[in-house]
């Protein structure tokens, strides 16, 4: 709910568009507590007006992108060799089997370590993390506590961004599969 000073500014713009405004500008994904803050209005108004927007959003060019307590506008996967294009942004070389693997591992049992992923692999899989971690498709996101401390990775932003998912909800069901 905007506030009567928020009101005042913009009679015509309801929440919605008014996250739409703050999304589109900032550059950077936003919490949904900062948007609160910005508003001055309950955590839980700022969800039901994301998800207004969200569902405003569809079949335009931007949509509605959420990873965990973050949102922010993104291009739509579908204008994105039209935005690449425009933009002179050169493709970069697919990914290998080995790292599509790795990644899939990661995005589905995350958070996960080194030595949990090579168990599920059954070879090792350094290079592969290295590849995602410099493509920004991973992160690490804290040590386990256990011996040696191992990293734990676990997808990005960047990942929900490249294969044109909203959230990790967004995900295919994981199933069995020959």
């Amino acid at each position: 709910m905007a506030t009567d000073h928020d009101a005042a500014e913009s009679p015509a713009l309801d929440l919605p568009a008014l996250l739409e405004c703050l999304l589109f500008v900032a550059g950077r994904p936003l919490t949904v507590k900062e948007l609160a803050r910005v508003f001055a209005t309950p955590v839980n108004v700022i969800r039901v007006a994301i998800d207004d927007l969200d569902s405003r959003s569809t079949g335009h060019g931007l949509m509605v992108q959420r990873f965990g307590d973050q949102v922010q506008l993104v291009t739509h996967p579908e204008a994105g060799s039209l935005v690449q294009g425009f933009l002179g942004a050169e493709a970069r070389s697919p990914l290998t089997k080995a790292v599509l693997e790795t990644l899939a591992i990661v995005a589905y049992r995350q958070p996960v370590t080194r030595s949990e992923i090579e168990a599920v692999r059954g070879v090792s899989c350094d290079r592969s993390i290295s590849q995602l971690l410099s493509r920004s498709l991973v992160e690490v996101t804290g040590r386990r506590d256990s011996p040696g401390r191992p990293y734990i990775y676990a997808t990005s932003l960047e990942f929900l961004e490249t294969f044109g998912l909203q959230s990790l909800e967004d995900l295919p069901p994981f199933g069995d599969h020959p």
